[in-house]
C-alpha cells in the first residue's frame, strides 16, 4: 500500500491551517508537507514557501516530499475578490491548472475547494439543489464555478482522482476573519467575547448556510477517504450543515453575553450575500459518501465561547 504523502496549499489560511493539522493528526507530522506564500507556524511539521502560480517550485516540492495527494486550499475569498478582481482570477484559476497539470503528471489524488459562491442570484435560494443553475455574481465565485468544471473535465479526460465539496460559510475559533462575506459569524463571536458591540455588514435577517470548522475537516476528510467508485460527482458536492441569520446568532450569544449589542451597517457584501442560497440541499453527499453534521447554532455557540475564551480572554 503507498504511503500516504499529502501537500497543503494555502496552509496558513483559515481552512488550511486547521486541516494541515487534522492530517498531521492522521497521517503523521511528516507526512504532511504545509506550503503557503508566507511564513507561517507550523512547526510540527515541514513547511516550504509556495506561490502557486510558480509551477516549476510546486513541481519541485512534489518530487523532493514524494507527494501523492494535494489538498489545494489556496485561494483569494469573496471581499478580497471583488477589491481585486484581476488577482484572485489570477492565482484560484491559473494556480488551479498548475495543481491540475500535476496532478496529471504524477497520477495524483486532489481535493478542490468550492464554495456556495458558485450560486447566483438566478439560482434557488432555498434547499438549493445539486444540479441547478449556476450563474455566480463574483469573482470568487466565476473562478470556482470555472474550477468544478476543470476538475471534471481533468477527471473524464486525464483520470485525475479530483474531489470537491461546496463549503458554506466555515466558523472556526482558531483563526481571524479571512476576507469572506460569511465571516461576520467567526468576527462577532471574537467581539462578544472580548467584551466589545459589534457593527454587522450584513442585514439583520439575511440568511447564509454555515458551518462549524470541525464539520468541514470531517467532511473533508470524509469525502477524500470514500471509495473512488462511492464519488459520483466531479464538479463539487453541496455541503450543508446549518442556517441562520446574524439576528439568530447575535440572539445565541446573548444567552452567555445578555450586553453584547449588535448594530447593522450593510455594505457592498450585501449584495454578495443576497445572490447566495439561503438554505442547502446536500442529500447526495448524504446518499454517495454518508456526509451528516454534527454541529447546530447552538452546540456550535458553545464550543465557540469556550475556546475563544481560553484564547483571549486573559
Amino acid at each position: 500500500m503507498t504511503k500516504v504523502s499529502i501537500l497543503v496549499s494555502g496552509a496558513n489560511g483559515q481552512i488550511g491551517s486547521v486541516l494541515t493539522k487534522a492530517l498531521r493528526e492522521k497521517y503523521g507530522k511528516d507526512a504532511v508537507l504545509a506550503t503557503d506564500i508566507r511564513m507561517g507556524n507550523h512547526d510540527d511539521g515541514p513547511f516550504e514557501l509556495l506561490d502557486i502560480l510558480d509551477a516549476k517550485q510546486l513541481s519541485r516540492l512534489v518530487r523532493k516530499y514524494k507527494i501523492n495527494q494535494i489538498y489545494h486550499l489556496a485561494a483569494i475569498l469573496s471581499e478580497t475578490g471583488e477589491k481585486h478582481p484581476r488577482m484572485a482570477w489570477d492565482i484560484n484559476t491559473n494556480g488551479l491548472f498548475n495543481v491540475l497539470e500535476i496532478a496529471k503528471e504524477r497520477h495524483m489524488k486532489l481535493f478542490f475547494p468550492s464554495s456556495i459562491g458558485v450560486f447566483g442570484s438566478h439560482t434557488p435560494r432555498v434547499l438549493t439543489p445539486q444540479e441547478t443553475i449556476i450563474h455566480p455574481e463574483t469573482v470568487y465565485g466565476i473562478s470556482k464555478a470555472a474550477g468544478e468544471n476543470w476538475c471534471q473535465y481533468y477527471y473524464l479526460h486525464y483520470d485525475v482522482d479530483v474531489r470537491s465539496v461546496r463549503y458554506p460559510g466555515i466558523i472556526s475559533y482558531q483563526s481571524p476573519p479571512g476576507g469572506g462575506t460569511t465571516d461576520y459569524a467567526v468576527d462577532i463571536y471574537h467581539k462578544a467575547v472580548q467584551g466589545e458591540d459589534y457593527e454587522c455588514f450584513l442585514q439583520e435577517d439575511t440568511m447564509l448556510p454555515m458551518m462549524y470548522m470541525d464539520d468541514a475537516i470531517k467532511a473533508t476528510l470524509q469525502l477524500m477517504e470514500a471509495p473512488a467508485e462511492k464519488v459520483k460527482i466531479r464538479t463539487s458536492y453541496n455541503l450543508a450543515a446549518m442556517s441562520f441569520t446574524p439576528a439568530e446568532i447575535t440572539a445565541e450569544i446573548q444567552k452567555y453575553y445578555p450586553d453584547f449589542r449588535v448594530t447593522y451597517k450593510p455594505d457592498f457584501r450585501q449584495e454578495i450575500a443576497d445572490s447566495w442560497p439561503q438554505t442547502i440541499d446536500d442529500h447526495q453527499a448524504t446518499d454517495d459518501w454518508g456526509w451528516h453534521p454534527d454541529y447546530d447554532l447552538k452546540n456550535m455557540t458553545s464550543e465557540m465561547i469556550r475556546n475563544l475564551k481560553a484564547m483571549l480572554v486573559k
